[in-house]
């Protein structure tokens, strides 16, 4: 099964870095909400530092939606899926190297950047920090949550729509205590709880959100 799950992964992301277009559109449109936000609000720096966790982890939220379509749809069309639920390995596996991929090519890069928008925010180092460590831990809930949506509108007209209506209730919780953590830190409080609810979040997407999109995928291929 390792293997396996080497094998998914490595060709994921070989497929990921040919198609550099959709990874920087990603990346770009993280960048471009998070830089806006400071135009529009303005130069109070005051402001810049209570509102910025909020806003990275939004932007994130919605740059991880608009990556969410392309997790399985290639593989629909082309027929490499149908193999992939053929195979005597279990789907689970596959489905978690896909997820891994989508996040290592999408929520990595946007947690390194959020450490050059603490700057942009004009953050305390330890605020940064915080907030960079929370999108590191709470980043992968955006994929496997996302996963659950995009296997069950897979084929469907208009299904980035529907993802959006399904996953974006799914994605309140690990927002909410993902910046609060950065929040928690800039009024001198420990973020240890927000971390350990984020990290809960992240524990138990993993072991629901394969199962489910495993059975979604099987029903979408029917």
């Amino acid at each position: 099964m390792f293997k396996l799950f080497r094998i998914i992964l490595r060709r994921d992301l070989m497929l990921a870095f040919r198609r550099k277009s959709d990874l920087a559109q990603v990346i770009f449109f993280f960048a471009v909400v998070v830089t806006l936000v400071p135009l529009g609000v303005g130069a109070e720096t005051n402001i810049l530092r209570s509102i910025a966790p909020g806003v990275v982890w939004v932007a994130a939220l919605l740059a991880a939606l608009l990556s969410l379509p392309r997790m399985f749809e290639a593989d629909h069309a082309d027929g490499t899926l149908e193999q992939m639920l053929v195979t005597a390995e279990p789907l689970p596996v596959v489905v978690v190297a896909k997820v891994f991929a989508h996040w290592l090519v999408t929520g990595v890069p946007m947690t390194i950047f959020a450490a050059v928008f603490g700057i942009l925010f004009d953050l305390p180092l330890d605020v940064t920090l915080v907030m960079v460590a929370s999108l590191f831990l709470g980043t992968p809930v955006l994929s496997l949550v996302g996963a659950v949506g995009a296997a069950l509108t897979l084929g469907l007209r208009g299904g980035g729509v529907l993802t959006s209506l399904l996953v974006l209730p799914l994605y309140i919780p690990v927002l909410i205590f993902g910046a609060g953590a950065s929040q928690a830190v800039a009024v001198s409080m420990s973020p240890a709880a927000h971390f350990m609810i984020v990290g809960g979040l992240t524990l138990l997407s993993l072991a629901l959100a394969p199962m489910a999109v495993s059975a979604a995928l099987r029903i979408a291929e029917s």
